[in-house]
């Protein structure tokens, strides 16, 4: 199975679950400034809220991406809002790109509020989270 990680951050958050999941399932996380070059049947995309939205970055790559997507999992951190799943399905379907249903959301750190997260805890999650998608 081909998996490729893609994701985007300001603050480091979201890059920090990346990482985790791309470990996990055995390839390197990038941002979505690399476009993906190849077919894949697996994509654990992550993004992170900015003033209620998702960035125009993720929207630019989701736009642009040219290969075949199998699935995408998205991923995600957020001080308030609860995740991007909902922003990041609609531009999906939109391309025609399949989405899955499970999705890893938890807290990222944003000045004094979520000091801290994403914790170790977190990355253990997302990791455990990244497999059990990868095995099915």
């Amino acid at each position: 199975m081909k998996i490729a990680v893609r994701y985007y951050t300001r603050s480091g958050n979201t890059r920090k679950l990346a990482e985790a999941i791309a470990k996990a399932v055995g390839v390197e996380a990038r941002t979505t400034a690399e476009p993906l070059e190849e077919d894949v049947d697996l994509l654990f995309l992550g993004s992170s809220v900015y003033a209620y939205g998702v960035d125009d970055e993720v929207k630019r790559f989701i736009k642009e991406t040219k290969v075949k997507v199998g699935k995408v999992v998205n991923f995600s951190t957020a001080a308030l809002v609860r995740s991007t799943y909902r922003q990041v399905a609609k531009l999906l379907q939109e391309k025609g790109i399949p989405f899955a249903e499970e999705e890893y959301y938890c807290r990222g750190s944003f000045g004094p509020m979520h000091k801290g997260r994403p914790n170790e805890k977190d990355l253990k999650e997302a990791a455990e989270f990244a497999r059990k998608i990868a095995a099915k």
